[in-house]
């Protein structure tokens, strides 16, 4: 077994399977696509927008891309665990057009 996909082999005997795109790699792919987004509303579907690195980048940058709005939908369970059962969710919808932050 190789160095690079140790950590997936372990993740797969574990059932440990979820695995987040990282900021940084958002970053280095997105910057060049720069021109696309301005005037544009991104949809962005995610587990949870607080702990979104999609999300992140995209409110972090809404401007430098010319954004004019980011909407993000999940469903949070009452019981705050990813592998619930579905049976006591609800949907969420988050819409940001720009300014602070923590005006979400």
């Amino acid at each position: 077994m190789t160095n690079e996909n140790r950590g997936l082999q372990k993740a797969k005997r574990n059932k440990k399977d979820e695995f987040y795109t990282q900021l940084v790699d958002i970053e280095r792919e997105l910057r060049h696509y720069r021109s696309h987004f301005k005037g544009m509303v991104v949809y962005c579907n995610c587990d949870d927008p607080y702990v979104s690195a999609f999300f992140e980048y995209f409110t972090k940058n809404f401007e430098f891309l010319g954004l004019n709005g980011l909407i993000t939908t999940c469903y949070r369970s009452k019981q705050m665990n990813l592998f619930s059962q579905n049976d006591s969710e609800q949907a969420i919808k988050l819409e940001y057009t720009g300014g602070a932050p923590n005006s979400l």
